[in-house]
């Protein structure tokens, strides 16, 4: 992205916000009390939790541009870009916002479980949305680590305060499960569009041309992200979008294996499969039986 600031650390971001710094890994920052960011574009090699409580212009977030609804929650990860146009500065803010450096999760169970909180991974426009009573958890999570941030620093601060953003993450992971269903008219029949996209795929020269579909591949043409597009699936199905991709081959797979004058090598090919001995392996993995053995089985005498 063309000329971005890098916020590395909590001090230069309070200091872009006018506000003091109770701890230099972690900031918790109530807006209305503090500076607008200038409009631009900023990546954040930090932690961030936005909860927005006040309808706010459009950010740009990648390539996508969302407008904040009443009762958003946003979360980005160490890397991630965001550009705030002219249009998203407004005259009376409300709203929170925790940033936590990487370095403060070192040594403590919360360091391990952070990747699991795919959110943070998540596109702008995949944001969480709460009702009013998810919203006052989310504040009172937020309360917490800042009573805690202006409490004198002990032997117990750093455990309560990665306790207390466990917590709040822990909130977050219930309320997009709860989104998940309750904005299933948003998700438009994602089971059945991932279905057709890989029928269509399996059916064209994609997979001679770029190989197995990914679930980036598929999540990108649906207009999901990755991870996003991942907890989706698994949600409404039990499986992961992985398992899903590999079910449809080994099920064009035994159809095809069906006809004995198609080399196996071809339809591994035919497949996505760069090397046939991965098709073997996989088939070998899925039905108990290589692709040599399911062809020539007597399926009758079962």
């Amino acid at each position: 992205m063309k000329g971005f600031v890098k916020i590395d650390t909590i001090t230069q971001y309070n200091n872009l916000r006018g506000v003091d710094t109770l701890h230099p890994l972690i900031t918790v920052v109530d807006v209305a009390l503090a500076k607008q960011l200038k409009p631009g574009n900023y990546q954040f090699n930090l932690y961030g939790i936005y909860l927005k409580e006040l309808k706010c212009g459009a950010l740009l977030y990648g390539r996508s541009h969302y407008d904040y609804q009443e009762g958003t929650v946003v979360a980005v990860g160490p890397g991630q870009f965001i550009g705030i146009p002219e249009e998203a500065i407004v005259a009376d803010p409300r709203g929170w916002a925790l940033l936590f450096h990487p370095d403060l999760l070192n040594g403590t169970s919360l360091q391990e479980l952070i990747t699991s909180f795919s959110f943070f991974s998540y596109e702008i426009n995949e944001a969480l949305h709460v009702s009013k009573q998810e919203r006052e958890i989310v504040r009172g999570c937020f309360y917490k680590l800042l009573h805690e941030l202006k409490h004198s620093t002990d032997k117990h601060s750093r455990k309560l305060i990665t306790a207390n953003i466990e917590l709040l993450l822990s909130y977050c992971t219930r309320f997009y499960d709860r989104q998940f269903i309750s904005r299933d008219y948003l998700n438009g029949g994602v089971i059945d569009k991932f279905d057709h996209l890989l029928n269509n795929y399996f059916q064209s020269d994609l997979p001679g041309n770029l190989g197995l579909p990914s679930v980036l591949y598929c999540a990108t043409k649906l207009l999901f992200s990755a991870n996003y597009f991942g907890d989706l699936i698994k949600k409404e199905t039990g499986k992961t979008a992985q398992e899903i991709i590999h079910n449809k081959i080994i099920e064009l797979a035994k159809i095809r294996l069906m006809n004995h004058a198609m080399p196996i090598s071809e339809i591994a090919y035919a497949l996505g499969f760069k090397y046939p001995q991965h098709f073997t392996r996989l088939f070998k993995e899925r039905v108990g039986l290589t692709p040599v053995e399911f062809r020539t089985f007597d399926f009758s005498s079962n």
